[in-house]
């Protein structure tokens, strides 16, 4: 039986716009323990994303995170994925695309955000249900 994104995907999504430095941007995925946020810039890219790599890689480039706005570190060339896609329709766009993150879109608005994690999680606990109890 297959398993949906929707089953799959985290609810708690954090929005952020382009000007929030990236220490705001941080703190605010600390607090929520998330790994990246929903960038919403309405009057230019529209909807983009920022993951904890995005930060990670400002950081070790030597820049200022109370400098460097999220609108400079987001990526705008995001692929979405709907609640109905599979969980293995889901995985394999992060393989194509070499990202860990998808945002979830119901009617162009983000209703979740999917991570590798999560799948793993699903498919963890379907393994382990569908296992035979030893003997």
């Amino acid at each position: 039986m297959p398993m949906f994104v929707k089953d799959a995907m985290s609810t708690v999504v954090l929005t952020i716009g382009p000007a929030h430095t990236l220490r705001q941007a941080a703190q605010l995925m600390a607090a929520r323990r998330l790994g990246a946020a929903v960038v919403l810039d309405n009057d230019n890219s529209g909807i983009g994303i920022l993951t904890e790599r995005d930060i990670l890689n400002s950081l070790g480039a030597g820049e200022n995170p109370d400098r460097e706005t999220a609108q400079t570190h987001t990526t705008s060339d995001v692929v979405f994925a709907a609640p109905d896609w599979t969980l293995d329709d889901a995985a394999d766009a992060m393989v194509r695309g070499g990202f860990r993150h998808l945002i979830v879109l119901n009617d162009q608005e983000p209703v979740g955000v999917v991570s590798v994690r999560d799948i793993i999680r699903c498919w963890s606990t379907t393994t382990e249900r569908a296992r035979p109890v030893p003997a």
